[in-house]
């Protein structure tokens, strides 16, 4: 994948983003990892059978999706240099996830400001795992700032990686795994052996994105205020308060987009009725408001803009 290639992906990606009448690689791969959950449960019985089930299943689905894309861009080439590289910049606009977070979250904001609370709690509902039902307002803001921040690393900065060093195929096997660890890299009783290999997996190929999205951010936020103040807070909670997460990646990007907005985020959330507390990331910032949801959009969108650039500069080095 050439840079410009990589640039107009993102450019579908910012205008078009991800139309439900389009079949979606993601959406084909969670179809296959239900299928293969529900098979597997009548092969394995023991922890340790499921647990070795789900390390060829975590190897098994990247590489034979890395596979597939490879073939499909070169077949098309094959055909015409112009389709190879038509379906290149497609496959690659489809491994981003910008527009989608933007729309998100201006459909949170929209009804938030306007005090429809329970339109809001139903929006945010459609991209948290928590209970929504009761959320307070400043509780709707936090859960979509939150899922701003995770999903600036593992929606936009991650696939763009990934992009840059491996083009279109990689990032869709990199895809793979983000969706195997959303689907069963739990550690609930059913998850917990079958899921094992893709959580740790998945924990690996985030590792540079997630920190890498996190200094975004505070760079981003640099751009946008034209301050220092939420450059210095930022990149202080990045590095105090980021690794208090229990995901070893995670907790990166929240704390720096805590830091930025000067909020406090984390706390007790509701997961079928059942309180988890998550370590607080900024204690000493302010609870979230309303409208900081339409500033972590727009910290989002700066730092797409920043990793693009650098993925596009990768790719025309090298």
């Amino acid at each position: 994948m050439t840079g410009g290639e990589l640039l107009v992906a993102a450019v579908v990606d910012a205008v078009v983003g991800d139309p439900h009448w389009l079949p979606h690689p993601v959406r084909v791969m969670g179809r296959c990892i239900t299928w293969v959950d529900h098979g597997i449960r009548k092969i394995c019985r023991s922890a340790s059978s499921l647990r070795l089930a789900g390390i060829c299943l975590a190897v098994a689905l990247p590489t034979v999706t890395f596979v597939l894309a490879t073939a499909l861009i070169e077949e098309a080439e094959r055909l015409a240099g112009w389709l190879g590289s038509a379906l290149s910049i497609i496959l690659a606009s489809m491994t981003l996830a910008a527009r989608d977070l933007w729309d998100h979250a201006h459909a949170v904001d929209g009804p938030l400001q306007a005090g429809n609370l329970s339109a809001a709690r139903r929006a945010v509902g459609m991209i948290v795992g928590r209970d929504t039902a009761g959320l307070s307002p400043s509780e709707v803001a936090r859960a979509t700032v939150e899922t701003i921040a995770e999903s600036v690393a593992d929606g936009v900065v991650a696939p763009l990686v990934y992009l840059a060093i491996g083009g279109a195929p990689l990032a869709l096997a990199y895809k793979a795994i983000n969706t195997l660890d959303s689907m069963i890299g739990h550690r609930d009783t059913r998850y917990v052996d079958f899921g094992w290999a893709s959580a740790r997996l998945d924990d690996l190929v985030n590792w540079i994105p997630a920190r890498l999205a996190a200094m975004a951010l505070v760079l981003g936020a640099g751009l946008i205020t034209r301050q220092l103040e939420p450059v210095r807070r930022g990149w202080r909670l990045f590095s105090r308060d980021g690794g208090k997460h229990p995901s070893p990646n995670s907790g990166r990007p929240e704390a720096a987009m805590a830091g930025v907005l000067g909020v406090r985020l984390g706390g007790i959330n509701f997961y079928d009725g059942v309180p988890q507390e998550r370590p607080i990331l900024g204690a000493e910032g302010r609870l979230v408001e309303p409208g900081d949801i339409v500033s972590a959009a727009k910290l989002m969108a700066m730092t797409t803009v920043l990793v693009v650039l650098l993925a596009v500069g990768i790719r025309w080095l090298v």
